[in-house]
């Protein structure tokens, strides 16, 4: 995907398309655990779809619960979900920061080969 460290930085074009597919697949992934969230809220905790899907986006957005939790189950997938909440938001800022760091570091190691010749 992305350029070796002998070859030359890809054009903005590239990085540009790259940018925009990880923000794609990082998108795909949230859409992937809130439907989780949704799901889980509605079926283990008895809430409606629209107060399910509250539930799931402050969780999953790290701004924590919103309705009271009555059963173990709830509780049981609640605490599941904020746990994978936080390692979603880790994977996330990873594919999007990944195209970036590569194209700076990239970037670094051609002016180190430069200022060598």
């Amino acid at each position: 995907m992305f350029e070796r460290k002998h070859e030359e930085l890809a054009p903005v074009s590239v990085f540009i398309r790259r940018m925009a597919a990880s923000i794609v697949m990082a998108g795909i992934l949230v859409l992937v655990a809130l439907f989780i969230g949704i799901t889980g809220y509605h079926w283990l905790a008895g809430f409606d779809w629209v107060d399910s899907l509250l539930e799931a986006s402050m969780i999953l957005g790290g701004m924590g619960p919103v309705n009271p939790l009555t059963t173990t189950g709830a509780k049981m997938f609640a605490s599941g979900f904020a746990l994978f909440s936080g390692l979603v938001f880790i994977a996330v800022m990873g594919i999007i920061l990944a195209p970036i760091t590569h194209r700076m570091l990239h970037k670094f190691h051609i002016a180190e080969e430069d200022m060598q010749r």
